[in-house]
């Protein structure tokens, strides 16, 4: 396609934030990455994904490269597993069903998670007690310079708790073209202890749960708590769960028993962001057109012609709101341009 000058970006991320790119072009393959660079449209270049991370405050005084790279190939398959090679412009949740169809396990837990496969290393996806790097093998990234391909294996991507490599010492500086993922064919390693998972299996009388079960699971606890971007412009969990000292754990544990706890590390304890911003009395809570979802505290929400300069100031205002409630620094998990 054709680059395009001031181009609305608006229904391209999910929170529906007005902004527009200097340019935009859709990018389906390294060949047309590369021909696009060669054109020295705008000395910056910003790739962007499923808009389902982020939070736009400004317009993009960028060559906006979407991308639009698609497939998923079997590159490898034993009797016991299967290595699939998967476009980055491929749907998350596409990718997963597809799996869960065929009966590989691995990706279940991340059923429904909103975006595109290139941004899932990124960004460390993970939900319900596993993270994409658990069945990540390695990546293909292209350099925003010439288009070049980098292969980026599981050691090199230095993935963290909703962290990688791609945030840190290269970010800006590669276009996720491909991810391959090794998953299961039997002997399936199910994860039900994070949430609510068991609980679901337990009500719908599910004692030998396949992966079908957990991703069906998982798929009705994240609907009773997330809102459809399609009808209330969301961008998912907006805030990281913070990780604090075990002793600060305890201390909090102390003064507020009903504060749920998981491990994290050693000496470091995981607290849901969620519940601090919910106990600080932002549930539910309005102003204009910003608010916070009355079933996720997590989420922050546009009710319609919210600005991103409104909803980032909403959130800097229950950053410092638990501050000084509890003492936690929560962080925003989703980017903010």
């Amino acid at each position: 396609m054709k680059p395009q000058p001031h181009f609305s970006l608006a229904s391209l991320n999910t929170m529906g934030m007005p902004a527009y790119a200097a340019w935009y072009v859709p990018v389906d393959s390294q060949k047309t990455l590369k021909e696009v660079l060669d054109l020295k449209l705008h000395p910056k270049v910003f790739v962007l994904s499923g808009g389902s991370n982020m939070l736009l405050t400004q317009d993009i005084d960028a060559l906006v490269l979407h991308v639009a790279i698609r497939g998923i190939e079997i590159i490898h398959e034993s009797e016991d597993e299967v290595v699939l090679k998967v476009g980055a412009g491929e749907t998350w949740h596409d990718l997963v069903m597809h799996c869960v169809h065929n009966n590989w396990g691995g990706l279940e837990n991340l059923a429904l998670i909103p975006g595109y496969v290139g941004a899932a290393p990124i960004q460390n996806i993970g939900a319900y007690g596993v993270e994409q790097k658990d069945c990540f093998v390695r990546c293909g990234a292209y350099a925003l310079t010439d288009g070049r391909e980098r292969i980026f294996d599981r050691e090199g991507c230095q993935f963290g708790y909703r962290d990688s490599i791609f945030k840190g010492e290269v970010r800006d500086q590669y276009m996720i073209g491909w991810v391959e993922y090794r998953l299961t064919k039997k002997n399936h390693a199910l994860h039900l202890s994070y949430g609510a998972i068991s609980q679901v299996l337990e009500q719908n009388q599910i004692h030998a749960p396949s992966i079908a079960d957990v991703a069906d699971a998982v798929q009705s606890i994240r609907r009773s708590k997330l809102p459809d971007p399609k009808i209330l412009g969301n961008a998912g969990s907006f805030f990281k769960n913070p990780v604090i000292p075990a002793q600060q754990a305890a201390e909090l544990n102390a003064q507020y028993p009903d504060l749920p706890i998981y491990e994290a590390s050693t000496g470091w304890k995981k607290i849901p962001a969620g519940w601090l911003i919910e106990q600080a009395g932002y549930k539910g809570f309005r102003r204009n057109n910003c608010g916070v979802y009355d079933k996720q505290a997590l989420v922050l929400v546009n009710h319609g012609g919210a600005t991103g300069a409104e909803m980032w100031a909403l959130a800097q205002e229950i950053q410092a709101a638990v501050w000084e409630k509890f003492g936690v620094e929560i962080t925003p998990e989703v980017p903010i341009f």
